[in-house]
């Protein structure tokens, strides 16, 4: 007997910085034939583009303004990963120290939040997409079909970034990324609006430890799980 087709998921991938978020969620996605999208990447493009214009963060209506103005762009692979503003491509711009800096304090914003609040539940809308950040299966998109939580421990987070980066683990660059990971990590999870934690429904995947391969794993089969399930509800709901 034929399987029953799978049903596509709508999935909620939450974890702190550099916990592995994109690239997992990312390698997940093209493997599943989701789209995907880093939300993260929203707000790091905003705060580049508040930073580059010089707006200030306390004058949060002219801040809020700045979200039309950016555009989230497919890669070569179909990934929402490119940032597009007045037509350029300021993707390489968005990644740099100055906005790691910043982003936190911008993030926090309420104005801002929900502005970009609205434009991720409009990306969500038609499914078949793993939609990354730190408050997605709590706030962004609380009905998710499925809710993941990517944790790794902050030593582990640090060691990643500067991996990325190629720089000598102990030299003072690397510290300074595990010095800002921890102060991320408090102001996410202590900040009035959003506060980054694990959704009460979702799936903690800790990949402390792990080969990437074997974080992307976990995803696709926590995927596969779920779509499975749908599909059989709703097999028996038809009967």
């Amino acid at each position: 007997m034929d399987a029953p087709p799978r049903i596509p998921l709508v999935v909620a991938l939450d974890g702190p910085g550099s916990s592995g978020k994109s690239s997992v969620g990312a390698a997940a996605a093209l493997e599943v034939g989701y789209r995907f999208c880093d939300t993260g990447l929203l707000y790091r493009a905003v705060t580049w583009l508040a930073l580059a214009r010089q707006v200030n963060a306390s004058y949060p209506h002219a801040m809020r303004g700045l979200v039309d103005e950016v555009e989230l762009a497919p890669d070569d692979r179909g990934r929402l990963a490119r940032v597009v503003v007045d037509g350029v491509d300021h993707t390489a711009d968005v990644r740099g120290p100055t906005v790691d800096a910043a982003v936190s304090e911008i993030s926090a914003i309420p104005e801002l939040r929900s502005a970009l609040l609205l434009r991720q539940r409009e990306l969500a809308e038609a499914g078949r997409i793993i939609m990354a950040g730190r408050d997605i299966g709590t706030v962004v998109l609380p009905d998710a079909d499925l809710k993941i939580f990517l944790d790794a421990s902050v030593e582990e987070r640090s060691r990643r970034r500067a991996e990325e980066r190629d720089l000598d683990p102990a030299g003072p660059e690397a510290a300074a990324i595990l010095e800002a990971l921890r102060r991320r990590d408090e102001l996410d999870s202590t900040r009035a609006v959003a506060p980054l934690r694990a959704a009460d429904d979702a799936r903690i995947i800790s990949t402390d430890g792990n080969r990437f391969e074997d974080s992307v794993d976990a995803v696709v089969g926590a995927i596969r799980d779920v779509e499975a399930r749908s599909a059989d509800e709703r097999g028996s709901g038809s009967r």
